[in-house]
């Protein structure tokens, strides 16, 4: 079904929100160590970004890469990746992620990072020049239509950036059709867990902040599974209470005692694994469509 011009309104209007937020961060970082609040990790101490990457895993990668980190997770620890192989991180930010995995694929590997926020991308190849990262390319483009050919990649990441699009099963559609067959979909995303009062889904600061475009956890398997993906699991792995959210959820306007019971415990970050079936063998004298 073709989008509606109010659902291309809502569309239009969140991505230029999320643009012009993570433009702002992206900016930011050379003159603050940590990313201001409203952003997908609030900060330093906000519970969803903390302790996501050991010391050892970020030793070596430029300042300005760790700081750029606005992620729930870490998709980088989610498989075990292998020389060789060509990775994707969609929403890729200051490219801690694509830094990560490009150690691990090695110089006869490649990994991209795709962002739609000019200063995040900026930011992100001069992260990759410190970093000097040879076997990194990160391309301008948005997660719902993803500037690669079928079937190119081996691994896609992505870092509570999903969770950001008003249109995920484009997403998801566009995950499935650059990954080749058997390749795998690893990602850390925030999801939800039962109803959301209507309060928190209206507002457009919570868009940015990753809790109110989050699906709940059954669709997201169900939207998955729509779009090809096989052997979907999601594993939340970090619960959020109401407390870990009060100053950021009062900061948006909300009455915070007055929703705490439909709030609690109902969102958490979560890694989320599937994976793309391996190509058909083929029948007869021609081999099968799909």
């Amino acid at each position: 079904m073709a989008d509606t011009p109010a659902h291309d309104t809502v569309h239009d209007d969140v991505k230029a929100a999320v643009r012009d937020k993570y433009g702002a961060i992206a900016t930011s970082v050379g003159r603050t160590a940590a990313a201001g609040p409203g952003a997908c990790c609030g900060g330093s101490t906000d519970p969803i970004c903390t302790d996501l990457y050991t010391g050892a895993q970020t030793a070596g990668l430029p300042a300005e890469a760790v700081a750029a980190s606005l992620g729930c997770g870490n998709p980088t620890a989610l498989l075990a990746l292998e020389p060789g192989q060509t990775v994707l991180d969609l929403g890729s930010g200051g490219g801690i992620d694509v830094l990560l995995s490009a150690r691990r694929v090695g110089p006869a590997g490649k990994v991209y990072g795709l962002d739609m926020t000019d200063e995040m991308l900026a930011l992100a190849r001069a992260n990759q020049a410190k970093a000097g990262a040879t076997n990194v390319e990160f391309l301008k483009g948005t997660i719902e239509a993803i500037p690669l050919p079928d079937a190119s990649v081996d691994v896609i990441i992505s870092n509570c950036v999903i969770n950001l699009s008003t249109d995920k099963d484009a997403v998801l559609r566009e995950a499935f059709r650059v990954l080749k067959p058997g390749g795998r979909f690893a990602v850390s995303d925030v999801i939800v867990r039962g109803e959301v009062p209507d309060t928190v889904r209206r507002n457009m600061e919570l868009w940015i902040g990753c809790i109110a475009g989050a699906l709940e956890e059954h669709d997201y398997a169900a939207k998955l599974r729509a779009a090809g993906f096989k052997d979907v699991e999601l594993e939340p792995w970090r619960v959020y209470r109401i407390e870990d959210a009060r100053a950021f959820l009062t900061e948006s306007g909300l009455d915070v005692e007055a929703i705490a019971p439909q709030v609690e415990g109902r969102f958490a970050s979560a890694f989320i694994r599937a994976r793309k079936p391996a190509a058909s063998a083929c029948c007869g004298s021609a081999c099968c469509a799909s």
